[in-house]
């Protein structure tokens, strides 16, 4: 495709974004698409350079970016208190059971280092990892879409909050309950889950309703122990709705996956995102913008941190 049609489609894209509700010019929640246009106006540029060349080095920390966003906004709301290291008088969110998997710290340090570097004190970490799972959705191949900012960064981070992280083991009456407990629809938490189209899963996650042949040749795989991965869909490091058809044929990797085509409740948006991609990226990114609203922090709850593993 030529440079044209890149920007046609880019066009057509901020068009059903701004039909579908979108607000390019004005505030939300105290958040605004402009927070950053006149003391820092090239924080989007320098963030998204840096998510790209990180990317293009290793294209698995796409998924790892757009993970991270999830689980700092899930615990806290959005303020970047999954960032911060444990002290010896705390331990902090990042050690706990489920987020020592998490990756792609380095990306946002070397973002906030830029941005300090550009214009010192101005661009919250919080800011900084929404904005990265957003470029590394699109890097993926996933939808372009535009998020406001001005997310203050939290000074709350302890390992027992991530208690209200959604198992990979719960079925999806439950995922239905946690999700609307944060203010999500039904529909909204499948397409949400739609990002594990990146990414692989260990082996100790893995369901007991898949396929017969598929748990044989993945039994291949996990006999190298729990730790062993396997790719969530044949395309890891491409933003599709691949994902969706593994579910529709029982091949979805963790329990929490498989029991979205299980349930009556959702396997009919399943099918319509296994069918209809388009319906899943605009969706998807409808979703992701709310997901970066939940209890966001103002200037007298927060702050922005100089480093973003350690409070100001």
């Amino acid at each position: 495709m030529g440079k044209d049609g890149v920007v046609l489609v880019v066009l057509a894209t901020m068009v059903v974004m701004s039909s579908a509700g979108f607000d390019f010019g004005g505030s939300n929640g105290g958040l605004s698409m402009q927070y950053y246009v006149m003391n820092c106006p090239l924080a989007d540029q320098i963030v998204k350079g840096t998510v790209n060349a990180a990317l293009q080095a290793d294209p698995t920390l796409a998924a790892s970016l757009v993970r991270m966003h999830f689980h700092d906004c899930f615990i806290q709301g959005c303020d970047a208190s999954v960032l911060l290291d444990s002290t010896k008088d705390n331990t902090a969110e990042k050690d706990s059971p489920g987020n020592l998997s998490l990756r792609g710290y380095e990306v946002i340090d070397d973002a906030k280092d830029k941005l300090e570097q550009q214009c010192p004190g101005v661009v919250s970490c919080a800011d900084i990892v929404a904005m990265a799972a957003r470029d590394a959705v699109f890097f993926a191949g996933g939808p372009v879409y535009e998020i406001p900012k001005g997310r203050k960064d939290g000074k709350r981070s302890k390992i027992e909050d991530t208690i209200n992280l959604p198992s990979p083991f719960l079925n999806a009456s439950e995922l239905i309950r946690t999700f609307g407990q944060r203010g999500f629809s039904a529909q909204e938490m499948v397409a949400l889950s739609g990002a594990h189209t990146l990414g692989v899963a260990r082996c100790s996650s893995y369901p007991t309703m898949m396929d017969t042949n598929f748990a044989t040749s993945l039994s291949k795989t996990c006999a190298a122990g729990d730790k062993a991965e396997q790719p969530f869909d044949v395309t890891r490091n491409t933003f599709d709705n691949l994902y969706y058809n593994t579910l529709s044929r029982k091949t979805g990797l963790l329990f929490s996956d498989q029991t979205l085509y299980s349930n009556p409740k959702t396997r009919n948006v399943v099918n319509g995102y296994a069918f209809n991609q388009a319906m899943f990226f605009l969706d998807f990114q409808q979703a992701m913008v709310k997901m970066g609203k939940l209890d966001v922090k103002d200037g007298s709850q927060g702050e922005v941190r100089q480093n973003c593993r350690k409070l100001n």
